[in-house]
């Protein structure tokens, strides 16, 4: 159960790894051209860096505090935390429709709570 577990940390940090970074990184503008990102067109700059700066937060915190044993708690509150981040990435989808998005945020949520789950009764 321990190795299903640090598999999920780390597909949980490599993927907020890089969406975070891409949104604190980059200009809004230049995301939203990608095509893909258009929920970006209805919130700010200081918004989008928000999120990315909270999904750099999350990747970190899954991996952490369990790895360095300090505070490890907080491991499963991080992937409670990014299991929000999909909750409220889910409700802003279908409220725009866009349904290509949602499998992603579904597998997200699914995995954060097995992990969350996992670390907190390990």
């Amino acid at each position: 159960m321990n190795i299903a577990l640090w598999i999920g940390q780390g597909l949980l940090a490599l993927v907020y790894l890089a969406a975070g970074g891409l949104k604190v990184a980059r200009s809004r503008e230049r995301l939203i051209a990608t095509g893909r990102l258009d929920w970006m067109k209805d919130t700010s700059d200081a918004g989008v860096k928000a999120v990315g700066l909270v999904e750099l937060l999350g990747a970190l915190g899954v991996i952490l505090p369990w790895l360095t044993g300090i505070a490890a708690v907080l491991t499963p509150i991080a992937a409670v935390g990014l299991g929000v981040v999909q909750i409220c990435a889910l409700r802003v989808h279908l409220a725009r429709n866009e349904r290509q998005p949602l499998p992603a945020n579904v597998f997200l949520l699914l995995l954060a709570a097995f992990v969350a789950v996992g670390r907190f009764l390990g």
